[in-house]
């Protein structure tokens, strides 16, 4: 249930930094006659640092993986915090900046109301009686993660932080999820910066303010999100459960640890900088895949407020409530100089004032619960079966993800979603409801049992790629009429529809039994079924209005004579990537079509000779970019790292890679969205799949791992790119799981601070 503070929190950071820190600690000052003195005490905090670091050994592997021991959990999590500020303080550091609601500070003023954004949902005040709340054995952790960042801080005095130079114990508290795209990251900051960006008298004075502008649309961006899918073993080789890791997010966003303790902690698999608990992984006996959820579990409220006595109320049921006022200043840099404004921080039970429409304020409510949140995402880490993790769940403050499942008992399994608020289901909740009425207030929450969920289908089999629960498991999946519809409104996509046919096929066939390499050649599959409904319709645009289009005779030949499978030595793939992206030019996320029923609608919006104009379009640009339409794909489709900055950049002249991989848009289930550069023709690589494992549970857990890239953001480490024709060639690493794999493996080994 809910706590007692009830203000959501900042739920994840989009991070990208350049780590310009070194990995070892700065040489001894020289030499003085004040050395000579008696060394002055150490601070209690040193000396429990100090011990921590006595308690931790870390051993890196030959690619950088940082397999840290500790005799506690707590250790690990000092040592696992440690470790990552070595791979790359910049972006720990950015995630809390973000969170923590200071961007501004840093970024300047444009970033306000991302701040103000997160002030809304939790003050620096909520957060530290949140922390105050926490069991004693959570809190020991807490001061475990800020131990383990500050002591990097202090054992390498040439990193410079960009604002952030002490972490504390009740910074967790901001950020507890890992999801690349958290609850608070929904609540558009146009509507804030709209009703915020005002005078506090004319806030308070009720004036009207225009409604939230639309979001900017983006240019068809590339799906966020991730696949998982579950083997049972009746489909293995081994008899074992098969597990897919597979999330889609930006590179570089999570890196690749294994963490460690005597008190029975083994978990490994991706952890989200700055985060204390493996997001993405699995232990000895269960793993766990989370990919971001279209389930409805945030609403938006209409309140009615009124003035009484130069005081602000909101009419629930009968009844006037206060609505809450307090005053936040926000800083800001402005050059050399630091700002401040003062925003008003407006609430009601529902949640903060996040925006108006139609002349009334809007309050927005999503999950807010950080120290269960916290718990449940450490000990699902240390769960040894289904039944364990099923326990785990009943927390219930999973809210922004979808959950595939296996363990080595033979069980798999798939959750949609976790959080999801009982709503009374006379009303739409995909719209705005109105605060006054008591009758649309949440009803507590549904019990997991409750959910849309497959356990153990008779299929053998389980999926899910951001679509839609009810292809989860092919005929043994959920039934939609047996759940309320906002349980479960995602819309399929075309990964969803390719995953599902691929093991349904699978299963269906007599060789139906599967390999660890098998599942990896399948998460690769290069067929892309948007384009059997898009190259079709061309195909037939042709032939009804081909003559008025001459020069497209071979362009349509080429497209004719395609597989629909991406390579990177297709030609036809680069026609079709840029006809398909005109074709969702005009397509805008969250309006009343998926974009899987745009592509599947194209046919019907535009005639035949507005689809050959398109082509036509994409023929021109391809010749004027790179001097002929027949171009190959990897050509055109590249990878390249130049530095760790968040905003990467890309350069045609500098050395890049070709990638025979695609966007998830036209239904690749190997992701790989690109785009230019700020000055280039080619299209680089910047998210889609990042961390990739497979695991198998048996007598002994094995795994094998690829990273974009490599594990450290440090341009001058071997670890900056070492992964990254492995990435290309989808040549998994075997994972050291067990410590005498690890030892065989040993590239360094050392204590924090050594």
């Amino acid at each position: 249930m809910l706590s007692s503070l009830r203000w959501p929190a900042v739920a994840l950071a989009l991070v990208t930094l350049f780590a310009a820190c070194s990995d070892q600690p700065a040489p001894a000052p020289e030499a003085t006659a004040a050395q000579d003195a008696p060394a002055a005490p150490l601070d209690a905090e040193t000396m429990r640092q100090q011990a921590r670091a006595r308690n931790v050994e870390i051993i890196r592997d030959d690619y950088g993986v940082a397999h840290i021991y500790g005799k506690s959990d707590a250790d690990a999590v000092f040592g696992l915090l440690y470790a990552q500020a070595e791979d790359d303080f910049p972006r720990v550091e950015r995630n809390y900046i973000w969170a923590l609601g200071r961007l501004a500070e840093v970024d300047g003023e444009q970033a306000l109301f991302s701040d103000l954004r997160a002030r809304l949902y939790m003050t620096e005040i909520e957060a530290r009686q949140a922390y105050a709340s926490a069991p004693d054995w959570l809190k020991t952790l807490c001061i475990a993660f800020a131990d383990g960042l500050n002591y990097y801080l202090r054992t390498h005095p040439e990193v410079k932080p960009r604002l952030l130079t002490r972490f504390e114990p009740w910074m967790p508290m901001y950020f507890f999820e890992g999801s690349i795209g958290g609850d608070i990251e929904q609540v558009p900051l146009a509507g804030i910066e709209a009703f915020y960006d005002r005078s506090r008298e004319e806030i308070l004075a009720g004036l009207p303010v225009a409604d939230t502008p639309a979001p900017a649309r983006p240019e068809a961006a590339e799906p966020s999100g991730s696949n998982g899918i579950a083997l049972a073993g009746k489909h293995t080789d081994s008899g074992n459960t098969l597990l897919l890791i597979n999330p889609h997010t930006s590179f570089y966003f999570r890196s690749e640890y294994h963490m460690v303790s005597e008190e029975g902690l083994n978990a490994y698999g991706a952890v989200t900088w700055g985060q204390f608990f493996i997001y993405q992984g699995f232990n000895e006996d269960t793993g766990w895949m989370h990919t971001s959820t279209y389930a409805d579990f945030m609403d938006e409220f209409v309140e009615d407020v009124v003035t009484r006595d130069d005081q602000l109320f909101y009419h629930y049921g009968q009844r006037l409530r206060p609505l809450a006022l307090a005053t936040e200043t926000l800083k800001y840099r402005d050059g050399e100089a630091v700002n401040e404004r003062r925003f008003p921080l407006l609430r009601t039970h529902h949640g903060p004032i996040t925006h108006m429409q139609d002349g009334q304020w809007v309050a927005t409510k999503i999950n807010w619960d950080p120290v269960n949140a916290l718990r449940q995402s450490w000990l699902r880490t240390r769960q040894k079966d289904h039944a364990g993790f099923r326990e785990i769940m009943d927390i219930r403050t999973n809210s922004s993800n979808n959950t595939v499942f296996a363990d080595s008992s033979g069980n798999i399994a798939y959750y949609h979603g976790n959080f999801m608020p009982r709503r009374d289901t006379r009303f739409d909740y995909s719209q705005p409801v109105d605060g006054s009425n008591t009758a649309t207030d949440w009803q507590g929450l549904h019990t997991v049992d409750e959910i849309v969920q497959v356990v153990n289908p008779a299929s053998g089999w389980l999926q899910n790629c951001n679509s839609t629960p009810f292809t989860a498991a092919g005929d043994d999946s959920p039934r939609r009429e047996d759940y309320p519809a906002y349980m479960a409104p995602d819309a399929e996509n075309f990964r969803g529809l390719h995953a599902a046919m691929l093991l349904k096929d699978f299963a269906d066939s007599g060789d139906d039994k599967m390999s660890m390499d098998e599942l990896i050649a399948l998460a690769y599959h290069p067929a892309l079924p948007a384009f059997d409904v898009l190259v079709p319709g061309l195909l037939s645009a042709w032939e009804s209005e081909g003559s008025a289009f001459p020069a497209l005779a071979e362009p349509i030949a080429t497209l004719a004579e395609w597989d629909r499978n991406v390579a990177v030595d297709s030609i036809a793939m680069s026609v079709a990537h840029f006809y398909g992206l005109a074709i969702l030019d005009d397509w805008q996320r969250g309006g009343p079509y998926s974009r899987m029923q745009w592509i599947q609608g194209a046919g019907e919006r535009l005639g035949a000779a507005q689809r050959l104009e398109l082509l036509a379009g994409v023929v021109e640009t391809l010749e004027a970019d790179f001097g002929s339409w027949q171009t190959s794909w990897g050509e055109v489709n590249r990878f390249q790292r130049l530095s760790g900055a968040i905003d990467l950049d890309f350069d045609d002249d500098q050395p890049s890679l070709p990638v025979g991989m695609t966007t998830g848009r036209w239904g690749a289930l190997a992701a790989y969205g690109s785009k230019p550069g700020s000055d280039t023709r080619r299209l680089y690589g910047y998210r889609g799949n990042s961390f990739v494992a497979v695991v198998e549970f048996g007598d002994r857990v094995r795994a094998m791992s690829l990273l974009a890239g490599g594990q450290s953001g440090n341009t001058q480490s071997p670890h900056f790119l070492d992964q990254a024709e492995r990435f290309i060639n989808r040549d998994f690493k075997d994972v050291a799981f067990y410590r005498e794999d690890v030892e065989a493996r040993a590239s360094r080994r050392y204590r924090p601070g050594e």
